[in-house]
């Protein structure tokens, strides 16, 4: 598809009927693209050089944790509030804001002296990543005319599929070769000249959008009650076990649900008000939709414990290589492409919700198929029998992932849609952390007492049953996407 604007300019005398930025929207798709980017590396890469990055700072199982969790739950707490920031002051300013900061910080991450500062520096490249990542897609749709949207979206899949495919590998590669030095540090000094490249290009060729008419002022109440809510449950699931679990980190966790409720009803009372609240509470209102917050939760949770887990297992107990790691993780990522594209294309629209059960057993097999591998190779399994696993694992992912979101969103109306988005996808990250907690929290406390294969065989069997917990959920979805 070319890149140049063939088509004439109007008259002087005739208004533009094209949108803001016409003539330069695929250049405009590509910055946006490189954003997405940015963003899905950060969340894959780290997780196999979590374990270096610990060592070097001699740091031990929590600080591996926070090290993949900061950066998601900062991520999922402020991606509402991010959107609702581009729809105040306008996209383009916030892309430009979220651009730079999460440059910056990736340069914090990239010379930490202690372990504290690149948790914190995590947690804030994850606050900048959710002002910069919702802007995107609002500002294509100012970009393009309706009849190229489809083709600029569909843009996203192959992107985020590849993505996906080289975080672990490349940062593998990253750490492995110690380019320059540098070691784990590179894989955030990577992001130096996409981000700042990123944040020029965006500079020149952005429309300059108007504020959103409905959105009057940030609901900053709705945000801190919603940060509350998920700092109690998330903070004592990681840092629990190495506290020996004191009374407050159950109180903490059981205290999340009352402030999530707490949360709700302000907001409820907020929209009663004639206010602008963080999340349009009409949505609870769908079942359809209510079960996919909870189908969203429970899969993403199993489905990054699970690809952390593996990470962990075959560093900590087998002493292989980050790059040996990363590089066993290509036949997973390639199965969710594959998945991901045969259910978003064929078996989505045919079966509907049947195309996500489908995918959850399939998942739920490879999960149990890889439990069986380490259990009966030890310490001594290879790459190449972990092949078929890793393969089956990943498929059953792509499989669920590419109609989810479309099945998720026909449970509300067209005019719901948008702050839909925003709620699935801080969902997304949510669910993220929670399984980096949750199950990274008992592969710790396993592997301390019965060892890494031990660890792994126990924390696999969670995830396969979180996935056929997630499945039983699945049948309260609409039965198919949208029109």
């Amino acid at each position: 598809m070319s890149t140049l604007d063939t088509t004439q300019d109007p008259p002087l005398d005739q208004a533009d009927p094209r949108p803001p930025g016409y003539r330069w929207r695929w250049h405009i798709l590509g910055v946006i693209l490189a954003a997405e980017i940015m963003d899905l590396l950060d969340t894959t890469i780290v997780n196999v050089a979590a374990p270096s990055m610990a060592r070097g700072f001699g740091g031990g199982d929590t600080q591996i944790q926070w090290i993949s969790a900061a950066y998601t739950l900062t991520f999922a707490v402020f991606l509402i509030t991010g959107g609702r920031l581009g729809d105040l002051v306008g996209r383009r300013r916030m892309f430009l804001v979220g651009t730079i900061g999460f440059t910056l910080c990736s340069t914090l991450c990239a010379v930490s002296v202690d372990s504290g500062m690149l948790i914190g520096s995590r947690a804030l490249q994850g606050a900048f990543a959710a002002m910069m990542i919702p802007q995107g897609l609002g500002i294509l749709r100012e970009t393009f005319p309706p009849e190229e949207t489809g083709s600029a979206f569909a843009a996203f899949g192959p992107v985020m599929g590849l993505s996906s495919v080289l975080g672990p590998t490349l940062g593998g590669f990253l750490v492995t070769a110690n380019l320059f030095g540098t070691g784990w540090r590179m894989i955030f000094l990577i992001n130096l000249p996409l981000g700042l490249a990123a944040a020029v290009l965006a500079a020149r060729l952005f429309p300059r959008g108007t504020r959103s008419a409905d959105a009057t002022r940030l609901d900053l109440p709705g945000m801190a009650l919603l940060s509350a809510a998920v700092l109690l449950l998330v903070f004592p699931l990681v840092q629990g076990r190495e506290l020996g679990w004191p009374g407050w980190t159950f109180a903490s966790m059981a205290g999340s649900l009352p402030m999530l409720g707490l949360f709700g009803a302000y907001q409820r009372r907020l929209k009663r008000n004639g206010g602008s609240p963080l999340v349009e509470p009409g949505l609870f209102g769908h079942r359809g939709f209510t079960a996919a917050l909870g189908v969203g939760v429970v899969f993403f949770a199993a489905m990054t414990g699970l690809m952390l887990t593996i990470t962990l297992v075959l560093q900590l107990g087998a002493g292989w290589s980050p790059l040996h790691a990363g590089a066993t993780m290509i036949p997973l990522s390639l199965g969710i492409v594959g998945g991901a594209i045969l259910s978003g294309s064929v078996l989505g629209p045919r079966f509907g919700r049947h195309v996500l059960h489908g995918g959850l057993l399939v998942m739920t097999a490879g999960a149990l198929g890889l439990r069986a591998s380490f259990g009966h190779w030890g310490v001594q399994v290879t790459s190449w029998e972990l092949i078929a696993a890793l393969a089956v694992t990943g498929f059953g992912m792509g499989l669920l992932m590419g109609p989810f979101f479309e099945i998720a969103l026909a449970g509300v109306t067209e005019q719901e849609t948008g702050s839909a988005s925003g709620v699935l996808n801080a969902v997304q990250q949510l669910g993220g952390s929670i399984g980096v907690a949750a199950l990274g929290t008992g592969f710790f406390s396993w592997a301390a007492r019965q060892g890494f294969i031990h660890a792994a065989g126990w924390t696999l069997l969670c995830a396969a049953l979180a996935l056929l917990a997630s499945g039983a959920l699945a049948f309260a979805l609409p039965k198919r996407a949208r029109p």
